[in-house]
Formats: C-alpha cells, structure tokens, sequence
C-alpha cells in the first residue's frame, strides 16, 4: 500500500482540468514533485487549450481532444530537452490550461467625460457605457503578456486593463469611422461597432479577440443634445426647408407670446393681446403653407425679393454652421436659391 502511494504521488497518468466556475482564464496544473509519466493522457475539453512550458519557453500546444503524451506528440519539447525519440522515462514539464470560451458582459464606461475631436464641433465631452465580450484567441501570446506563471488567473485581474483600452480608443473610433459624431451618438448600434474595430488590435496584442461591443447609453453635453434633438425633430417632419422652418416656427411662437404679454397693467395687457393676435396670424399663415405643401398639385411657397433670398441664405448657412444642416442639404437649398435671384 505504501509502494502504491509513492508512486501515484511521484507520477501522473492523467492530466486535465474541469472548471469549477466562470472567471478564470488560466491555470497551471499543480505539478509540485512530482512528474509526468510517458505514454500518460492529456484530456483537454472543448473551449480549452493546454500548452506545455519548459523552463519559462512556450514548447507544445494541444487543442481539444486525448492525446496520448510521447516524444512524437511532443515535438518542441522533445527538441528543447534533447530527448532521444525512443526516450520512454517520466518527465517534468509546466502544463497551463487555458479558457477559449467566450467571458460575456464585460461592462465598460466612463467614468468621467471623455473629450474626443469632432470636424463639425470640434472638442466634444461625453459620457458612454456598455458591455463587451472577448475569448482567449492565442494562448502563447496571452501567457507570455498576461499570465505567465500565475497559478490561476481570472476576468477580474484583466477588468480593469481592458477597460482602459475600450476608453482609450472612443476618439479613434469616431475618427476613423467617416461618420459625424452626432450621426453616430444618435446610432448607437454604428458606434459600437466603430468602437469594437478601433479596440480590436489592442486585444489582438494580448492573444485576445473582442469578439461584440454593446452601446448602451451616450450622454451628450446639452447645447449638442439640443441640436440632436432639433435634427431627430426634422427628420420627424421631412428634410423639407420649407417644413423645418415652419417646425422651427412653431417651436418659437409660444415662447414670443410669454415674453410679449410679460408686462404688467393695461398696457401690457394690450400688447400681449395685440402680440397674440400677430402671433396668431402667423401661425395661422405658417401652418397653411404646411398645409399646402400636402397636396400634390400645391406650388411651393416663391420668395420673391432678392432681400428675402439673402436672408434665407443666412438663416440657412447659420444652420448648416451648427451641423443641423448635411453639406449636401445646404449646396442643395443654396443652389435652388440663387437660381431664383437669378
């Protein structure tokens, strides 16, 4: 009995890991003294790489499946050891298994603005959070960056690099995607994924692969929150000049009545009516014109004076300053213009 217990702990038949929990990344089987016996099995189960390490140098990687251990299984090893290919005595070697499988709702966010360069806005500062997920990609770059000789090495060791490299690349990812911010904070879908091919090689550098980015929230400073909800509001009615200006319009009336009828007594009385009744009129006008532009057959609203046609250009370069307006939408609506002052 003695004889048998001395040598289950001097040699190992079997090598596996089972995990017995969500977390870890990495575990190096405990080998303490004892050694592995040549012609033993090698168990690694799906979503699991074991890699063989001798003296601190990555040798033999093995997917899923049993493998039987010997010098033609292990080539690399074989090599760095100078084993005979008939060599059949028991060896030591550092074995780590590590976890391919998918580590889901990661979170990340900002935990204070963050300030990014827009070619509309300029410096713009922002607040985001979402979740990622990620697997082990490449074993023997993750332990020889990350790991290394840990004897177990989880998600929460790693959380905090990896959201640093998330935050790192939101103003690479709203450069490199082509797409003004403010079309991008209004899909969040878009930013995400220009957020996930900005990070992407930075995960790549540690073995890793970013695998999904979820946006959950981006909260914008008010004035550009302001201006997102004016370009949500024209798309709601049309990319029609005519109709944003009578949105516009609308917008802009209730708030001239108050200040109109803000003086005290009679006299402010009167002016609020009279401010009520002007105000009325042109509502009643605005809202016609809309109207008219329903039917089919209805002419568009002519702008006659060339006074008239200089002001609009301005109210329309104001807008297309403040990004409410595309490029293309200003040079169309100029265009039409100047062919009437022509």
């Amino acid at each position: 009995m003695a004889l048998m217990d001395f040598i289950k702990k001097q040699f190992i038949d079997i090598i596996q890991w089972t995990e017995d929990g969500d977390g870890t990344l990495a575990w190096r089987f405990p080998m303490r003294d004892m050694e592995i016996q040549n012609g033993g099995q090698l168990v690694v189960r799906e979503s699991q790489v074991a890699v063989f390490v001798n003296e601190g140098q990555v040798a033999d990687v093995f997917g899923p499946g049993t493998h039987k251990l010997t010098t033609q299984t292990l080539p690399v090893l074989t090599y760095l050891k100078n084993w005979d290919k008939l060599f059949e005595s028991p060896f030591k070697s550092d074995v780590y298994f590590f976890s391919t499988r998918q580590q889901i709702d990661q979170r990340w966010g900002t935990s204070q603005p963050v300030a990014i360069r827009d070619k509309d806005f300029g410096a713009v500062r922002l607040r985001a959070f979402g979740n990622y997920a990620y697997r082990i990609q490449d074993a023997k770059i993750f332990h020889a960056q990350i790991s290394g000789t840990r004897e177990r090495y989880t998600t929460q060791e790693l959380d905090g690099q990896l959201r640093g490299l998330m935050l790192q690349h939101i103003s690479e990812a709203v450069a490199s995607s082509g797409t003004p911010f403010l079309d991008l904070a209004a899909n969040q879908v878009e930013f995400a994924n220009a957020l996930k091919n900005a990070t992407s090689p930075a995960f790549a550098a540690l073995g890793l692969e970013l695998i999904s980015v979820t946006m959950q929230n981006v909260s914008l400073p008010e004035e550009l929150q302001k201006i997102l909800d004016q370009r949500i509001g024209m798309g709601i009615i049309g990319q029609n000049m005519g109709q944003f200006m009578q949105y516009q319009a609308a917008q802009t009336l209730p708030e001239l009545a108050k200040n109109a009828g803000g003086g005290s007594g009679i006299a402010g009385e009167a002016v609020g009516l009279g401010a009520g009744v002007a105000l009325g009129q042109t509502l009643a006008q605005t809202l016609g014109q809309g109207l008219a532009g329903v039917g089919a057959a209805a002419p568009a609203p002519a702008v006659s004076k060339p006074d008239d046609i200089l002001a609009l250009l301005e109210k329309i370069g104001d807008l297309k300053a403040k990004g409410i307006l595309t490029d293309e939408e200003f040079a169309a609506k100029k265009a039409d213009l100047l062919k009437k002052l022509g």
